[in-house]
C-alpha cells in the first residue's frame, strides 16, 4: 500500500513558476516508476511527464523545456519543477505510482492574471 499527498499548488500569473511535490508513504518509493498527471475541466486526464526508477523522464510535448521532474528517493518524494507557465497548464495535478493504483487526491494549479 502506498500514500501519495500532493502538495504546493496555487495560483500564478502567465509566466510564473510553481514547485509541485508529492510524498509517498507506506511501501518502498524507489521500486516505482513515477508519474505526474492533470485533469482541466471538461478534459481527460493525461500525462504531463514520467520520471523512471532509474531517473530517465519523458514529457509531453506541451511541457517540454518548461517542467521538470525528479525525485528524491531518501525524502521519498517526487517532484514537478513548472516554470513559464501558460493559462491552459490550469488543471489539477495528481501524482501516481505508474502501473498501479496509487494515486494522490492532486493539487489545483491556477494560471491567471
Amino acid at each position: 500500500q502506498v500514500q501519495l499527498v500532493e502538495s504546493g499548488g496555487g495560483l500564478v500569473q502567465p509566466g510564473g513558476s510553481l514547485r509541485l511535490s508529492c510524498t509517498a508513504s507506506g511501501s518502498i518509493f524507489s521500486i516505482y516508476d513515477m508519474g505526474w498527471y492533470r485533469q482541466a475541466p471538461g478534459k481527460r486526464r493525461e500525462l504531463v511527464a514520467r520520471i523512471t526508477r532509474g531517473g530517465s523522464t519523458t514529457y509531453v510535448d506541451s511541457v517540454k523545456g518548461r517542467f521538470t521532474i525528479s525525485r528524491d528517493n531518501a525524502k521519498m518524494t517526487l517532484y514537478l519543477q513548472m516554470n513559464s507557465l501558460k493559462p491552459e497548464d490550469t488543471a489539477v495535478y495528481y501524482c501516481k505510482a505508474e502501473f498501479t493504483s496509487y494515486v494522490g487526491q492532486g493539487t489545483q494549479v491556477t494560471v491567471s492574471s
